[in-house]
């Protein structure tokens, strides 16, 4: 970020030595501020998408647990209804509850299935966002070194071109802010 300041400076400099190129220099700040911006909504996008895939797989693993412990909960209830034993009430007993927990879990995991889901969908909405502000970026930044090449070169023509390529830039930004 530093090495832009300074190239902003040196542009700054030389555009005192050429009036006429001082609107260039001007749109290049905004572009640099407008490149920025972009740069540290995608992180957040990114960081954002980080933790909610972190949370997806956490979710993932709860309903795994779950799933587990209800195949134990019908293994010893079908276990328990093979065993021979002395007290024939008490392995009823044993194996109504073990049945009670494993139907328990069954209807446990379908909330937190549902949940791992909506997790997962909220990845891939922050991954797309991210991504168009990953790609808005590319484009700004560009447009601010077309538009830098005004000051070398003296063609307007540079100037124009990097507005056009900082408009779209700024376009695909906004349509990242948009996605829900």
């Amino acid at each position: 970020m530093s090495d832009e300041l300074q190239e902003l400076q040196e542009h700054a400099e030389h555009a005192q030595h050429h009036p006429n190129l001082a609107p260039v220099s001007l749109t290049m700040a905004a572009l640099a501020v407008f490149v920025a911006v972009v740069s540290l909504l995608g992180h957040r996008a990114h960081t954002e998408e980080v933790v909610l895939q972190a949370k997806s797989s956490d979710q993932w693993s709860y309903y795994q647990a779950k799933n587990i412990r209800e195949h134990e909960d019908e293994l010893f209830a079908d276990l328990a209804a093979t065993v021979a034993t002395t007290d024939a009430g008490a392995m009823a007993k044993f194996r109504d509850k073990s049945a009670q927990e494993g139907e328990r879990y069954k209807h446990e995991k379908t909330d937190i299935q549902d949940e791992a889901r909506k997790l997962e969908n909220e990845v891939a909405m922050e991954r797309k966002r991210a991504d168009r502000y990953d790609l808005a970026e590319v484009f700004l930044e560009i447009g601010l070194v077309i538009t830098s090449i005004t000051l070398l070169s003296g063609k307007r023509i540079f100037w124009h071109l990097g507005i056009v390529l900082s408009i779209v830039g700024m376009v695909v930004a906004v349509t990242g802010a948009l996605i829900h």
